[in-house]
């Protein structure tokens, strides 16, 4: 996912310097790329809090119960929670430079709304 997401920002960004476009179907297309990953990060958000949701709960157990095999899945559930942010973090960032994607591709077609980047 993160080489196709950040493959579709550099077409989306190099397409945006071109001026001679059909803007309303690149729009289109766009809008659609956006619903995807848009999904994507929800699907992500959820799945990261219920995954750091059961680290806490292992980690209390670890503090109240004390049993050393558990801080040995404490351990686990770190390391796999630690990157699992870092994705979600590229999928947040990416969708919402998409987002000023769009008003720049909006802009090309007349004066409209623009954040700056």
């Amino acid at each position: 996912m993160k080489k196709r997401i950040l493959a579709y920002l550099e077409y989306i960004d190099n397409l945006l310097l071109e001026e001679d476009r059909d803007w309303q179907e690149e729009i289109d297309k766009h809008l659609i790329q956006i619903g995807f990953f848009a999904h994507e990060r929800l699907v992500h958000l959820i799945v990261m809090f219920l995954f750091a949701l059961g680290t806490i709960l292992t980690i209390l157990y670890f503090h109240f119960c004390g049993d050393l095999i558990i801080l040995a899945l404490v351990v686990a559930l770190m390391v796999l929670l630690v990157p699992y942010i870092m994705h979600y973090y590229l999928l947040e960032n990416s969708v919402q430079k998409m987002y000023v994607q769009y008003d720049r591709m909006r802009g090309k077609i007349k004066e409209d709304f623009m954040m700056k980047e």
